[in-house]
């Protein structure tokens, strides 16, 4: 049998052949990121690696001392993120009646919008790194407890009932059947949180901290000092993209098979509207509850920690509230005339884009690492970046949406594609159906549950894009009436904002559920068999 390239793949020789072509990319990519700033010096959009590394080089010190800071900040909310969505989604599994009000109550926080809880944050840990830790910690819980939740379900029916065969217990269930088959989804959920603690970290340090990336990042800003502001960029993607890569080093250290479900559990279908309009009463009245609960506890002053009769009265009852509610849902409809456009935008990108590599695998090798690099940027940093090249206008805002959805969207609908049935693929086979007649009527269905997943995970990405792009670069919409009326200690502005970003949040992913449930049930196999 004569040798072909089979014969040398794992070879010393193909290994050091693959290095010198990943190698040569990355100098041919760096090469043209040369030109490139070279030729619009004078647009201030783009920084030429040359400019990155002498800044870097020349301020090694002072971005060392402040990578440490948020560093320390990120990984103190990594953990107590973490450990905070994997009790949540073991509470809800052990409580199934309590699993669509601990849910839905995990999603509220989660939308809180990072651009208006950092101020008040600051205010109630006043200096020190509390706010850091606490955003990071909130950026970062959601990711896990939806993946956790998943696998602590995803064992088969016949585990469970083998176990119980033998007469144990649920403490056995759960100890030998459901952590388990939980470990996969949580370094899943790991991997996206690693980022996205990093992100936390640095938008804590937005609202007063004296150290850290964010601080360099806000000063780099003002000065529209673009080598400062694109060495921050590079180092929080390469930190970012460092930490992703470890937790997936570590799950295949620990020989874990990929999950079968990537982000969110299946939507219960056949459920009758009094039950779901029930349901949201009780979310919305134990919300309350929480909100009013949480600040009598802790005597909190009325002057910053607004209850929800204090935000009734600001935008119904009180005077001058006719006004206030025109400035607030004004703002909002400029932040969804921006949010809706990028959010649907964003799935296109990444279904198609997943597609496409579908169709021609060959360019996943070049599209997925530059895919990680965009999406392991932090937003605060790439915003105005990207604001900056399109204009303060619609495109800008509408392309930070996008940016900060489509990856997630991407490898979703990946490993939407991926789960094809192996028989309904040799079916095609048999028939030589060409591949995109196999995509659109195989594979596409199959990537549906997954595509609808990724769309309810992007609504609270879209919400933390728009407002910071509105924060950092715009000076409009929802996201800028926020850091404005921080800075003049309007927290009845600044409250109402919350809890009208809450409300459309959770209201946008009960319209995406809904969707789902009818697309689901006409494309679901039973209904395609018949």
């Amino acid at each position: 049998m004569k040798p072909g390239r089979g014969a040398l793949s794992g070879s010393p020789e193909a290994e050091i052949f693959g290095a010198l072509r990943r190698g040569v990319g990355v100098a041919l990519v760096l090469l043209l990121w040369e030109l490139l700033a070279r030729a619009t010096v004078g647009s201030y959009i783009i920084a030429a690696p040359s400019e990155i590394t002498r800044h870097m080089l020349g301020h090694a010190d002072l971005l060392g001392r402040a990578l440490a800071t948020t560093l320390g900040s990120a990984a103190r909310g990594f953990l107590w993120g973490n450990l905070a969505g994997a009790l949540l989604a073991l509470a809800a599994v052990l409580m199934p009646r309590g699993e669509r009000l601990l849910s839905t109550l995990a999603l509220l926080v989660f939308c809180l919008p990072l651009v208006a809880t950092g101020p008040i944050l600051r205010v109630l840990y006043g200096p020190g790194s509390g706010p850091q830790v606490t955003l990071a910690a909130m950026a970062v819980y959601y990711t896990t407890f939806l993946p956790v939740l998943v696998g602590l379900r995803a064992a088969p029916q016949g585990w469970f009932d083998l176990v119980r065969s033998y007469g144990r217990g649920p403490v056995t269930v759960l100890r030998e059947v459901r952590l388990p088959a939980a470990l996969p989804y949580l370094v899943a959920g790991l991997q996206i949180a690693a980022p996205a603690a990093f992100l936390g970290a640095m938008v804590g340090e937005f609202t007063g901290a004296e150290r850290g990336l964010g601080v360099l990042t806000v000063r780099a800003l003002r000065a529209l000092d673009l080598p400062a502001t694109w060495s921050i960029a590079v180092i929080a993607a390469g930190v970012s993209m460092l930490a992703f890569a470890a937790v997936g080093a570590l799950g295949r250290r620990l020989d874990l098979a990929p999950p079968e479900v990537l982000l969110a559990p299946p939507v219960a279908r056949g459920r009758r509207p009094w039950a779901n309009l029930a349901e949201a009463g009780l979310a919305t009245a134990v919300t309350l509850l929480l909100w009013k609960g949480s600040m009598e506890l802790f005597g909190l002053p009325r002057f910053f920690a607004k209850r929800p009769e204090d935000v009734w009265g600001y935008l119904v009852a009180a005077p001058g509230a006719d006004a206030h509610r025109a400035r607030l849902l004004g703002a909002l409809g400029e932040t969804l005339a921006m949010a809706v456009p990028g959010y649907l935008a964003g799935l296109l990108l990444g279904a198609g884009l997943a597609m496409a590599l579908t169709l021609r695998p060959r360019l996943s090798g070049a599209v997925i690492p530059l895919s990680i690099a965009l999406r392991s940027i932090p937003i605060v940093a790439t915003a105005p970046l990207v604001v900056w090249a399109l204009g303060r206008e619609a495109t800008g805002t509408i392309a930070v949406v996008a940016l900060m959805i489509f990856f997630p969207t991407l490898i979703a609908c990946q490993h939407g594609l991926a789960r094809t049935p192996r028989a309904v693929l040799d079916l095609f086979a048999v028939y030589a159906a060409s591949p995109l007649r196999r995509l659109l009527d195989a594979q596409l269905p199959a990537m549906l549950p997954a595509l609808f997943a990724s769309a309810r995970m992007a609504i609270p990405a879209a919400i933390l894009a728009v407002t910071t792009a509105e924060w950092l670069a715009t000076g409009r919409g929802i996201g800028a009436l926020m850091a404005t009326v921080a800075s003049t200690s309007d927290y009845g502005m600044l409250w109402s904002a919350i809890a009208l970003i809450g409300l459309a949040a959770v209201l946008a992913h009960a319209l995406v559920a809904a969707l789902e449930r009818r697309v689901l049930a006409r494309t679901s196999p039973e209904q395609l068999a018949r």
